[in-house]
């Protein structure tokens, strides 16, 4: 099983840092895309899997930076010969958000359709399952299991865990501490975190006050936080991601999280390819042509 980073970023646009994503590879083939950030297309096509290839969208919750480009991936996936809807899977409220989606970009798309005169308009169909706490997945032999986070006031919001033979990969989402995440990643190969920088951001006239960097921090995981929560599920490496900001010292996030966990700390980058079964290894890869 490998994971390939396709943004590590966040609301904060960093061109090195594209928006939340994420993509599973299964060793029998499959292909589960987590998230859809800004950017997720061309990441895709730059990791060597165009959006045509993608069996599953897991969504782990609908703040605008990790679905923005949804509609994107719908029709640069239908341009790219996709002959086959695209299987969606996220928390409620992911058919009225994705049916909404589509409805206001229905117009543009008839007129593709009656102008263009493409073999198939089967890759432009969307199919939406809504999931709760414990649901489970099967693709060959990759059993997929979504388990709720504390990412309130957004809620639902759910982390994914992926197990294949003997290799577990958990991948956070977006949370603050919470238990739910330590049992589903209890031992697990790869804990892919968000992380918030909060010794990182000072207020800034017209962008955020110290009351917002209070609240934004309040429901992500802090750089003082998230060695302990991978020491507590004792996960044998920690990879980090969605970093807010884009922008840091990685020598200073790193001492701050290997305080609490002696496990290997990579700060993720984008196209970073992890082999889950040796993931010190990894490496940023990149595909394009």
């Amino acid at each position: 099983m490998e994971l390939h980073l396709l943004g590590t970023g966040c609301p904060a646009v960093d061109p090195d840092r594209m928006g939340p994503a994420a993509l599973v590879r299964s060793s029998d083939g499959a292909r589960i895309l987590v998230d859809c950030g800004s950017g997720v297309s061309q990441r895709l096509v730059s990791a060597g899997t165009p959006g045509a290839d993608i069996d599953l969208l897991l969504l782990t919750h609908l703040h605008s930076d990790h679905v923005v480009d949804l509609f994107q991936l719908v029709i640069s996936s239908w341009h790219q010969g996709r002959d086959r809807g695209l299987q969606v899977v996220g928390p409620a409220g992911t058919q009225q958000f994705v049916g909404s989606l589509l409805e206001v970009w229905r117009p543009e798309l008839e007129g593709r359709v009656m102008h263009e005169k493409r073999p198939s308009i089967e890759g432009l169909d969307v199919e939406i399952n809504e999931i709760g706490h414990g649901a489970e997945m099967e693709l060959g032999d990759l059993l997929i299991e979504a388990f709720e986070v504390d990412h309130r006031p957004m809620v639902p919001a759910f982390g994914y865990s992926f197990r294949e033979h003997d290799n577990h990969l958990v991948i956070s989402g977006d949370t603050g501490p919470c238990e739910t995440l330590i049992e589903a990643a209890m031992g697990c190969d790869v804990l892919l975190h968000d992380v918030l920088l909060k010794h990182e951001m000072v207020p800034a006239e017209g962008i955020r006050t110290q009351e917002t960097i209070d609240q934004v921090a309040s429901y992500h995981a802090t750089a003082d936080q998230v060695g302990r929560i991978a020491a507590e599920a004792e996960a044998k490496s920690l990879f980090l991601t969605h970093f807010v900001p884009p922008r840091f010292d990685e020598a200073t996030l790193l001492e701050m999280v290997q305080a609490d966990y002696d496990g290997p700390v990579i700060c993720g980058e984008d196209l970073m390819l992890i082999d889950v079964e040796n993931p010190t290894a990894a490496r940023v890869v990149n595909c394009r042509p």
